[in-house]
């Protein structure tokens, strides 16, 4: 295959999860036939971009029937207050600015921008979120982001920021989005990109964070290398809590001599030369850390199902069900999995087949273990089910080893 970056030649594995279907297809009943793909990601030995072997066409992942709305999540509208701040203190936005963000989702960010008098248009190809946010009063435009829309937008429109936030992993063709990046982008304006950062998901063995949505795995060593082809400048760039850690770049036309390069921007860039981000050692080493998450975990759940302890699941996003079928797990060594998301209640998980239920279940049946998915939101998670505690139930988090509160 050819790398999506640079074009080369790229035949060396990162990581095999095996077959799986995608993880947000979620299945209306357990007799439901699923499409199955493999798992299979790669790395670049040019540009060390990581990236998966395309099976699953963008218009398959992101359908009407999409089932990640970021406003169910308290920490993830935290962050995002937290953000619009940060981009106020650093003049990136001030009174009549207009934004435009890629991949609005439901609405969540532009809402928190009307609210303080920020002008928006949200761009998101998914019906079942663009709905959302056009409920909210957003103006949306429900299309992919590329080249060609980019053109045809700026005839009519002249953004002082662009923000991509958790979008750019999600690009089958990441030139095509860049280039629209880069034709939409005012002379003297800012684009805002967040992803989470490769070099966590190596150091903390995130491997569930990888799955058929989710084209490549990006660190700063290989973003700025795809930037500068297009003739942009990544000049700034903040390590974040989000996702278990990512990145925040900032990034300009390379014309734009106004905003030098950070000393934050050439910390980080250092830092993962120092771990080895640049080198093919530190990626052909990955599968072997996994598979030993895989052998612990299921020798722990197998001991616990013997002294006839109850395992649930609390969250039901596209990472579990990446662990779930990587470690070939179903409904009934976890019995079911529960999600505030009502649009999910009801419904089984790919490849598991566990069912979706809703969180009064687990006061009815109070199991012995609760397993979080979302191990990135534990503490909000915690928190919300600490009336857990009177039966004496155990959460416990599987990554990057087990761990039991």
């Amino acid at each position: 295959m050819r790398c999506r970056g640079c074009k080369n030649i790229v035949k060396s594995i990162f990581l095999d999860l095996g077959n799986s279907p995608p993880s947000n297809a979620f299945l209306k009943n357990r007799n439901q036939k699923e499409k199955i793909y493999p798992l299979k990601v790669f790395f670049c030995k040019k540009c060390y971009l990581v990236q998966t072997e395309d099976f699953a066409s963008r218009n398959e992942l992101f359908n009407k029937d999409y089932v990640y709305f970021s406003g169910y999540s308290e920490t993830w509208k935290k962050h995002l207050n937290e953000f619009v701040l940060d981009l106020e203190k650093k003049s990136l936005i001030k009174e009549g600015s207009f934004i435009v963000e890629i991949a609005s989702n439901d609405g969540t960010l532009q809402e928190i921008l009307t609210k303080k008098k920020y002008k928006s248009l949200g761009i998101e190809p998914t019906a079942s979120t663009a709905k959302i946010a056009k409920k909210k009063g957003q103006k949306v435009i429900q299309k992919f982001f590329g080249k060609k829309l980019a053109v045809n937008l700026k005839k009519k429109i002249s953004p002082n920021l662009i923000v991509a936030n958790n979008v750019l992993a999600h690009v089958p063709d990441i030139n095509d989005f860049i280039f629209g990046l880069k034709s939409l982008l005012r002379e003297d304006g800012v684009i805002t990109i967040e992803f989470q950062h490769l070099l966590n998901i190596i150091q903390k063995k995130q491997f569930d964070t990888i799955y058929h949505e989710h084209y490549s795995y990006l660190s700063l060593i290989s973003t700025q290398k795809i930037f500068t082809k297009h003739k942009l400048d990544i000049y700034d760039a903040e390590e974040i809590s989000t996702h278990g850690g990512s990145l925040r770049i900032f990034v300009k036309h390379k014309s734009n001599k106004f905003k030098k390069k950070t000393n934050n921007f050439k910390k980080i860039l250092l830092k993962e030369k120092r771990y080895g981000l640049n080198k093919t050692k530190i990626y052909e080493n990955f599968q072997s850390s996994v598979e030993i998450i895989k052998k612990n975990f299921l020798k722990f759940l197998i001991k616990e199902n013997k002294r006839k302890k109850v395992f649930v699941a609390y969250g039901a996003a596209a990472k579990g069900n990446t662990f779930f079928n990587f470690l070939n797990l179903n409904f009934k060594l976890i019995r079911y999995i529960v999600d505030r998301n009502p649009i999910k209640v009801g419904k089984y998980l790919p490849g598991s087949k566990i069912e979706v239920k809703n969180e009064k279940i687990l006061r009815k049946k109070k199991p012995d273990y609760i397993l979080i998915m979302p191990w990135n939101l534990k503490s909000e998670i915690i928190k919300q089910l600490d009336y857990v505690k009177k039966w004496n139930a155990k959460f416990i988090t599987a990554i990057p080893n087990i761990k039991i509160y």
